[in-house]
């Protein structure tokens, strides 16, 4: 039963996170997000808010979550190639899993290309 739910919530989450827009370029990626609730990255609770997510290359594991307007995060994390299908076509999308009434930011998608970030390892610019 809480693998149907789990599977239920995320699916729901999907849409949740309404994406801004995505950019990108030859040596780096962006992808400029909104999301109306906060959320768990890693352990650290991050407030709703507009956060722009990088990443140095399409080859790179790390990405960069940084706030916008008023958010000071600066938060690294790994992660590795997600598993599965897309959840869209092309759409940018973010995957949150819920516990109790907490969200946890898992995957990260765009361009049909998911990251997943992983458990354990996480840095602090400074």
């Amino acid at each position: 039963m809480r693998s149907v739910t789990t599977r239920t919530t995320r699916a729901a989450l999907l849409a949740a996170g309404f994406l801004v827009f995505a950019c990108g370029t030859a040596r780096a990626e962006s992808l400029d997000v909104k999301i109306p609730f906060a959320f768990i990255v890693r352990g650290q609770t991050l407030p709703a808010g507009e956060y722009r997510m990088e990443r140095e290359s399409t080859a790179s594991p790390a990405v960069l979550i940084r706030g916008e307007k008023g958010i000071k995060v600066n938060l690294f994390v790994m992660t590795m190639p997600a598993t599965g299908q897309a959840p869209t076509n092309e759409e940018p999308v973010l995957i949150f899993t819920r516990d109790q009434n907490r969200y946890q930011l898992t995957d990260i998608w765009d361009s049909g290309q998911g990251r997943e970030i992983v458990a354990g390892v996480q840095s602090t610019p400074r």
